[in-house]
């Protein structure tokens, strides 16, 4: 497989507890400079990103809110790929006391166990919106809208095609991405379920899984037999 970028998941794939670790974005300076392409796809809100990995900038463009905001580090250009949250809506979670209760510029967040009140108020106001679930965390979007639809807008933006693209994630909200990709990698702390999704399972968990893919992508055997468990898509 020629590999021509790389789309990662950023909680618990590419960082740790929400943070990257300096061998990790070694490891993606090294696959930039090879001249690959770096894809951010993550289902935190922009601000947060930029807050909580400020190196953010390494990556050619970033895909926020499950694949709702389109991002460029370079120019600082930011475009809006779903409609913004009805504000009558939101207010209807506050009153029924949804908490914690992230608004986004898209995608509105809660944690499970609120996805039933959340739905209960989605039928209600007659919305077409979709609850995505990422392990305990509830992420609610417009129809359609996730991190495949994004990475296809990051990849339209930089003039590349998706058959070179290796994306790597942990949890439910990757599923699309990874059968999207030409090449879909779970690590190896992923869900099982992702695991079944997956053409590859990495050996080592979370950062040290995505610095095992680049080095396996920098030394062209990205889908070697014996380099990690091999589980085909189901």
């Amino acid at each position: 497989m020629n590999v021509t970028a790389l789309a990662t998941d950023y909680d618990e794939t590419l960082a740790e507890e929400g943070l990257v670790s300096a061998t990790t974005l070694s490891a993606l300076r090294k696959l930039k400079e090879s001249g690959r392409r770096l894809i951010l796809v993550s289902g935190r809100q922009l601000p947060d990103l930029k807050r909580v990995f400020p190196n953010f900038d390494v990556f050619d463009r970033v895909v926020a809110e499950n694949g709702a905001v389109l991002h460029d580090p370079a120019t600082g250009h930011e475009r809006l790929l779903a409609p913004a949250p009805s504000p009558a809506f939101v207010e209807s979670l506050k009153e029924r006391g949804v908490d914690p209760l992230l608004v986004g510029q898209s995608v509105i967040g809660t944690l499970v166990p609120n996805e039933m009140i959340v739905l209960d108020e989605i039928r209600r106001h007659g919305l077409e919106l979709e609850i995505i679930f990422n392990k305990g965390a509830v992420m609610v979007l417009p129809s359609g809208i996730n991190k495949a639809t994004g990475l296809m807008a990051a990849l339209d933006d930089l003039v590349m095609p998706i058959g070179g693209v290796v994306a790597i994630g942990d949890a439910e909200n990757d599923h699309d991405l990874l059968r999207r990709a030409g090449f879909g990698v779970a690590v190896a702390n992923a869900l099982p379920s992702l695991k079944k999704t997956a053409d590859r399972v990495t050996l080592a968990p979370a950062g040290d899984g995505v610095v095992e893919i680049i080095d396996d992508i920098l030394r062209g055997n990205i889908a070697a037999e014996g380099t990690a468990p091999s589980i085909a898509r189901g």
